[in-house]
């Protein structure tokens, strides 16, 4: 179902902001692709949220010369780019390393996934109740919609913790109306859109009738105080209409569209083919999408296996499903962007809320380890082929160029053109400084 975070709000003109969503948000989205009609082109993030803390020496920052309760089982292997390795179980990405830049000295302060989430995504640890909004949602205040309907689009279910779910995921302290459209893809069912699809004995004067109903029940009881987002909420309402009666605005979310050449490239795992239909949504004018990989990505909805925290058998779920998927999907995003022209335009950042002990715990497996992991950028100007910062000889902490989720975040923004001084105009101070070695 197409959800947005967990709002209920009625705007003045009586309608909730639920349902709103769940009749359909795309139709300015994906009717065409209104940025190529017009040649013009603007940047966007794709951020591909590794949850549960990917291990980075299993992965970005491989030690071949640690000792092996360190090292792991997994060679480390030469890429396109002299002198930078990268594990064995990369080796689509490997080839592409002359793309993108490895930041391998990121840290922060807490080793729980809540928290470390909510930094990651927000850039600040949430203090007295007050939760900072995803770096989306600053997108969405300050880079509007333009040509699609919506700014920040997360395919995926939501973050837990358990039963918890994850804060950071919205727009926090900016109100609900920031909070992320929500949309999910399944193997089997395809892109889940909920009651976008109406019943085929729901006909198009059907649906109408129906908005009239509606316009009558929930009309507002005290026009004059109208809010400017309880307007733009009206606006947004005529647009989901409108979808249902038209079903060109659907093709953006139909991945039978994309060649069989090109889905198999991605992968047929919910994974894969949530980053091609993030492509597809930034060619259309989204500007900041998250793909999550959670704890079901690639397992049942009410079962789960944790993301990537492999506190056991760390070296088994990498290989048979957690590597390979994200080393096909990842380098399928590089490569296509790059060929249809919107690498330059369109940054793609791999990371998780932090990393995994170096050391190897007795059960195989890695812990959580937030004193120093790895990031993957591409593209949005950066410059690829590169390292920025370093760990120590066991990957414990920052040897060398030390990076915080914050400075990443401001990074991301800086990509958008959204500085520090925008940020603070809106009571949000960004404690980050720009990565400028990425450009």
């Amino acid at each position: 179902m197409l959800e947005i975070g967990q709002s209920t709000q009625r705007s003045c003109a009586g309608f909730t902001r639920r349902a709103l969503v769940q009749a359909g948000f795309a139709s300015a989205l994906g009717l065409t692709s209104l940025q190529q009609a017009s040649g013009a082109t603007e940047r966007s993030v794709i951020v591909l949220w590794l949850w549960g803390g990917p291990p980075h020496l299993d992965t970005f920052d491989p030690k071949p010369d640690a000792p092996s309760e360190y090292r792991g089982p997994y060679r480390a292997i030469e890429t396109s780019v002299s002198g930078v390795q990268v594990t064995e179980l990369l080796p689509r990405l490997a080839r592409l390393a002359h793309r993108y830049t490895l930041i391998r000295s990121l840290h922060h302060g807490t080793n729980d996934h809540g928290l470390g989430g909510a930094v990651a995504m927000t850039g600040q640890m949430p203090q007295g109740g007050r939760v900072s909004p995803h770096m989306g949602s600053v997108v969405a205040r300050l880079r509007p919609k333009g040509r699609a309907l919506t700014s920040f689009v997360t395919i995926g279910g939501r973050l837990q913790q358990g039963h918890r779910l994850i804060q950071g995921e919205g727009g926090g302290s900016l109100g609900a109306y920031y909070d992320p459209f929500r949309i999910r893809y399944d193997p089997v069912e395809g892109v889940h859109l909920g009651e976008v699809t109406p019943p085929e004995n729901v006909t198009p004067r059907r649906n109408e009738r129906r908005r009239e109903i509606l316009r009558w029940v929930e009309r507002p009881a005290a026009p004059s105080i109208c809010s400017r987002e309880s307007e733009a909420l009206d606006s947004l309402y005529g647009q989901a209409f409108a979808l249902l009666t038209n079903s060109a605005g659907r093709q953006v979310f139909d991945l039978d569209r994309e060649s069989a050449v090109t889905r198999d490239r991605y992968g047929r795992t919910r994974f894969g083919q949530s980053c091609l239909l993030a492509r597809r949504l930034v060619e259309t004018g989204v500007r900041f999408v998250q793909v999550n990989w959670s704890a079901h990505v690639e397992a049942e909805e009410d079962a789960g296996d944790g993301g990537w925290d492999n506190h056991y058998r760390n070296f088994e779920m990498l290989a048979d499903r957690q590597a390979i998927p994200f080393d096909r999907a990842c380098a399928a995003l590089i490569q296509d962007l790059e060929d249809r022209g919107r690498l330059n335009d369109t940054m793609v950042v791999a990371v998780g809320e932090f990393g995994r002990t170096p050391k190897i715990n007795s059960n195989a497996g890695r812990d959580h380890w937030q004193s120093c992991y790895s990031a993957l950028v591409a593209g949005g100007g950066v410059v690829g082929g590169r390292v920025i910062g370093a760990s120590d000889s066991r990957g414990e902490y920052p040897d060398l160029r030390p990076v915080t989720p914050a400075d990443l975040g401001a990074t991301m923004l800086h990509s958008l053109g959204i500085a520090r001084t925008d940020t603070l105009a809106l009571g949000l101070p960004v404690e980050g400084d720009v990565i400028e070695d990425l450009f």
